[in-house]
């Protein structure tokens, strides 16, 4: 999945890129407001992180710009401002989340991963294709039970295969929603990693990844109701 990051603050900004690119996530990171409109409005993103407080234009004002040019890219709102009226005011602006500073790297995490499922009409955290299921929240794999070891980025493939079950993803759109924006999308890798993730998922099982040629990829299979984790 792939992510916009709108952060003035360069610590806090080199820690999120890390910690997100460790854990598979595509991203392209703002500095300011006007460079986080450029890249909304010219690119597509699963789902934005944005501060309130930037230069140049403030968060607020480049959700509200985005929102009445009709994007949909559901937005975390990251801020210092925990005033109630605050938080209605970003919520009532187009924000889908909020998350008030300082905060834990894994309810950031926790709350992308909410973010990408509603942006995606996926109410449940577990997708269940024939044997398979694929744990969003917990970033696992299991086929008839047994888990598979997945990097990851074959992690986010299958993720965003999952999602989009039955249907072809072609190889551009993998590589928008994989790699970032400034990294070569000519190469083979995207059929390289389809090949990985075909090898841990399908052998010595019936084949779920198919191809089709001139089109991309899809994980076809019979769907299974989707169902939270006990307890949640």
């Amino acid at each position: 999945m792939k992510l916009l990051l709108v952060e003035d603050d360069e610590l806090l900004g080199q820690s999120l890129v890390q910690g997100l690119r460790e854990r598979g996530y595509a991203l392209d990171w703002a500095h300011d407001g006007r460079h986080a409109s450029r890249l909304l409005s010219s690119a597509v993103y699963d789902g934005a992180i944005l501060d309130w407080m930037l230069p140049e234009v403030s968060g607020l004002d480049v959700l509200r710009r985005h929102r009445q040019r009709g994007g949909r890219t559901p937005v975390l709102m990251l801020t210092a401002r925990d005033a109630t009226n605050d938080i209605i005011n970003g919520l009532d602006s187009g924000a889908d989340d909020y998350l008030v500073k300082p905060f834990e790297f894994s309810e950031l995490l926790a709350r992308v991963r909410l973010l990408l499922r509603h942006g995606n009409a996926q109410t449940s955290s577990i997708i269940r294709v024939a044997d398979l299921e694929v744990d969003l929240a917990l970033r696992e794999a299991r086929r008839d039970g047994e888990p598979i070891p997945l990097t990851a980025r074959e992690f986010t493939l299958l993720e965003l295969l999952a999602l989009r079950v039955n249907r072809v993803v072609s190889r551009l759109d993998i590589w928008e929603k994989l790699y970032d924006t400034d990294e070569d999308p000519t190469s083979n890798v995207v059929d390289v990693y389809i090949s990985y993730l075909r090898r841990k998922i399908d052998r010595g099982r019936t084949p779920l990844i198919e191809t089709r040629r001139g089109e991309g990829y899809l994980l076809r299979g019979e769907t299974c109701d989707h169902r939270s984790p006990a307890g949640s």
